[in-house]
């Protein structure tokens, strides 16, 4: 084995930027992939030799180390093969952390974030929140930016998203923070066991100095207990929620008032926990309070994913168009009717992909206002729900709703299907949502 010849398995982004990364290291990179066509390959030098078909363990044990992308389990024969051959099995996060060890990185903070939903919004805000602090951030991992493409000796604070297949290969990180917001089956078919799935997310809290963990999920807790915690949830300690005499809630630390819920522009119990987390991983790497508060009012929510699009006429829109499945749209409408002065409003429908939608009946049995229903998988939505309402499209369910909402209520695409009987993807069905909104808003300036 050559310590500098590696090999790296599977293309795509990330391994893309595995190879560039490696060359500038001076490494020799022969990359693996199983496709006949692997993307990005048009983009490799002529001195990177690519193997494709079918991993082949008696080659991948000729090098000392292997970065296999997130997608090819370790459990594959190939690899244990070659494991077990002594060759080194990583992925891009250990090699980013690694890399963050040397002396023109020692200033930088490192926050690392986990969980089966919302790691992507905290990621996201977190960001929004160090920018709006005016320290310079870089934000990514298994969300947008490959790790490796993000290191630079000018940034201050990483924040990573971290899927739990990124975790199986990475034991060097030594997060300032981590977190792991919550856990939900998940990826069972790469898992034994729900318990092999939560505690893969544990390998986060064996790689920090300080650890985040969610008070209403046993399943976040830290099994190392010699290390500093801290966490959120839904009652009034540390960082929780308040209600005043008023009986307006408060995003709170210990009990200490920070923000009226109100003033968020996400929608969703979820969601203030998703706002807690952000605050508390802010305050653990200094961030300036009143920028991660003034960022809590304007930050509108990643695309498609209960994101704010408008208010128009003290009616708020909500496009939740990556809802693609049933659990999706659960997790946005839960207690949701309780989060506003008015009524829910929720349009749903699409291609379920043989989805039993009788789960909804309880989430669903929450919304006072208006059920609407479109797409192929309409009549099989609207047969648990008396109220339900049949349309045609897309186009019909939004004036249908702007016809009867009011002030104080919430109008919410959330499909619980995909969107491929209409819709190329969800983005363009999100897209079209937006759209319609906006000519609303449109025609009540006219």
């Amino acid at each position: 084995m050559s310590e500098k010849q590696v090999a790296v398995l599977g293309l795509g982004l990330t391994g893309l930027s595995c190879v560039n990364f490696l060359r500038q290291e001076g490494y020799q990179v022969t990359v693996f992939d199983t496709r006949n066509n692997p993307p990005g390959s048009d983009k490799l030098d002529a001195d990177v030799k690519l193997i494709k078909g079918p991993l082949c363990g008696y080659l991948l044990a000729k090098f000392a180390l292997l970065i296999a992308s997130p997608g090819i389990a370790l459990s594959t024969p190939a690899l244990q093969f070659a494991a077990a051959a002594g060759s080194e099995i990583i992925g891009d996060i250990e090699l980013f952390a690694r890399k963050l060890k040397s002396p023109q990185f020692s200033h930088a903070q490192l926050v690392t974030i986990t969980g089966s939903n919302g790691k992507s919004t905290v990621t996201s805000l977190l960001g929004e929140m160090a920018a709006q602090a005016n320290v310079n951030v870089a934000v990514g991992g298994n969300f947008g930016v490959p790790a490796l493409d993000l290191l630079s000796p000018e940034t201050a604070l990483y924040i990573l998203e971290l899927s739990s297949f990124q975790l199986e290969t990475t034991q060097s990180l030594n997060a300032d923070i981590a977190t792991i917001l919550n856990v939900s089956e998940d990826h069972m078919d790469r898992y034994d066991s729900y318990q092999h799935y939560a505690q893969t997310k544990q390998a986060i809290y064996q790689q920090c100095k300080k650890a985040l963990f969610n008070r209403d999920d046993k399943l976040t807790y830290p099994d190392k207990e010699d290390i500093p915690q801290v966490s959120f949830g839904f009652d009034d300690a540390a960082y929780g929620l308040v209600t005043d005499v008023q009986h307006k809630v408060f995003l709170a630390k210990n009990a200490q008032l920070l923000l009226a819920v109100e003033l968020l522009k996400l929608s969703g119990k979820h969601n203030w926990m998703n706002a807690l987390a952000a605050f508390a991983l802010g305050e653990a790497v200094n961030l300036d309070k009143n920028a991660m508060l003034n960022t809590l009012q304007t930050y509108s929510g990643l695309t498609h994913r209960c994101e704010f699009v408008a208010e128009i006429d003290g009616v708020r829109w909500v496009n939740d168009s990556k809802a693609t499945n049933v659990g999706a749209t659960q997790a946005a409408l839960l207690g949701l009717s309780d989060t506003i002065s008015g009524e829910v409003h929720v349009i749903l429908g699409g291609e379920g992909k043989g989805a039993d939608f009788s789960e909804l009946i309880p989430v669903l049995s929450e919304v006072k206002g208006a059920i609407v229903c479109f797409g192929k998988d309409a009549d099989n939505i609207a047969r648990f729900n008396p109220r339900a309402k049949r349309l045609k499209n897309l186009d019909e369910a939004v004036q249908s709703i702007a016809g009867i909402a009011k002030q104080g209520d919430l109008v919410m695409l959330s499909p619980a299907c995909a969107s491929i009987d209409m819709y190329p993807n969800f983005k363009v069905r999100g897209e079209h949502f937006k759209r319609l909104v906006n000519a609303l808003q449109a025609d009540t300036r006219k």
